[in-house]
């Protein structure tokens, strides 16, 4: 091979060279730029996502805003802002204050072990029972079911109150209840289920609507406030005449039927 063949040849090699190292140059020029661009969009679409969390954390959750709805009573209430649910004859001489939480699980056995016993008691008119619904369960273990089962009880209340009664024992029941921690009663739907299994509510259109539209929501709200304000510290609780209504220790509310009636006769003859 020639010397000028040899030369023209690695002239060739060198351009070839410089070509490659320009195109390879060029592609992470590119490479750069689409890093440089899609963290460009990253930075931005944290910071809208942060600022849409900012502007959602600024909002009232659906609770909060519930306050500022329009109060609409159920029937069968009567006092300030319709919270005060009193059943049974008007004859009956003396009234049961009963303070119970849907989510407590205590309530729950009470309501099994017991309920029996003060339906058969307000049909005989042995005593009247005010009703004091509570939510503070759902601030302590979080959640809605509380003030969600009480908008529930509301709207069984507007229908009748035999249909609050029997629909308060189901929800209590051994088959309905959840667990506290389950906030279960959150669901709409499943506070309908349990509804269907009274007769009062079953596939009763007006029940089922005011659950879901969430008609009594802010009377859940009312009547959680009348319970805070009490001087009830947990659920549930029994008083009469300003004084608690307690089982053999003298603290708590009497869970068996026994105790219960001792406790009730007492309270009635004091």
């Amino acid at each position: 091979m020639s010397k000028r063949n040899s030369q023209a040849a690695k002239t060739a090699a060198r351009e070839r060279l410089r070509v490659e190292r320009e195109r390879q140059a060029k592609k992470a020029k590119a490479k750069r730029q689409v890093v440089v661009a899609l963290s460009v969009v990253g930075v931005l679409a944290a910071a809208g996502g942060i600022g849409y969390a900012v502007v959602q954390a600024g909002k009232p959750d659906y609770w909060e805003s519930a306050k500022d709805a329009k109060l609409v009573k159920p029937a069968n209430t009567s006092g300030k802002n319709g919270t005060t649910v009193v059943i049974g004859e008007s004859g009956a001489k003396k009234t049961l204050e009963l303070y119970e939480d849907p989510r407590c699980p205590v309530c729950a056995s009470f309501e099994q072990t017991v309920g029996k016993t003060i339906e058969k008691d307000l049909a005989d008119g042995k005593y009247k029972i005010r009703f004091i619904g509570a939510s503070f369960l759902d601030r302590s273990l979080t959640g809605e079911g509380s003030k969600n089962a009480l908008s529930a009880l509301g709207a069984a209340l507007d229908v009748s109150p035999e249909a609050f009664l029997a629909y308060k024992s189901a929800l209590y029941s051994a088959e309905f209840h959840p667990e506290e921690t389950d906030d279960k009663f959150k669901d709409d739907a499943y506070l309908i289920k349990v509804a269907n299994s009274v007769d009062a509510l079953k596939d009763n259109k007006q029940f089922q609507a005011d659950v879901k539209d969430g008609t009594y929501d802010k009377w859940a709200l009312e009547m959680s406030e009348v319970f805070d304000n009490s001087e009830a510290r947990g659920t549930p609780t029994l008083m009469m005449d300003g004084k608690k209504v307690t089982g053999s220790d003298g603290q708590n509310a009497p869970m068996t039927v026994e105790e219960f009636t001792t406790a009730v006769d007492k309270a009635l003859k004091a």
